[in-house]
């Protein structure tokens, strides 16, 4: 069963960091792509940041970039997140969600982790 697990969200201060992880298991890692997704209270769910396990190609919107990072663990099948100088319109429900490298349906997602950066 290809579960995915996220934790370290929480409560910050704007200009504050936190790192989020995505436990996976269940599946051959190194095939797959992991996208970060989020969803603000009353929007509609984006994804913000992908990293190619294999490769380690990433990717990030431009709302984040310079300000995150994803990187991957293949010894632990996590992928984390990395969020500096957050900033109030970045609270969300933060989503890992996993598919097979070059195809675009998602196998599984986790269940979400909440951030809330504060003014």
């Amino acid at each position: 069963e290809v579960q995915l697990v996220e934790s370290g969200g929480g409560l910050v201060q704007a200009g504050g960091s936190l790192r989020l992880s995505c436990a996976t298991s269940g599946f051959t890692f190194d095939n797959y792509a992991i996208t970060w997704f989020r969803q603000a209270s009353g929007k509609e769910r984006e994804g913000i940041s992908c990293i190619t396990v294999s490769d380690g190609s990433t990717y990030y919107i431009d709302s984040v970039k310079g300000r995150f990072t994803i990187s991957s663990d293949n010894a632990k099948n996590t992928v984390y997140l990395q969020m500096n100088s957050l900033k109030p319109e970045d609270t969300a429900v933060y989503y890992c969600a996993g598919r097979r490298y070059g195809e675009s349906r998602y196998d599984a997602w986790g269940q979400g982790t909440q951030v809330t950066v504060s003014s």
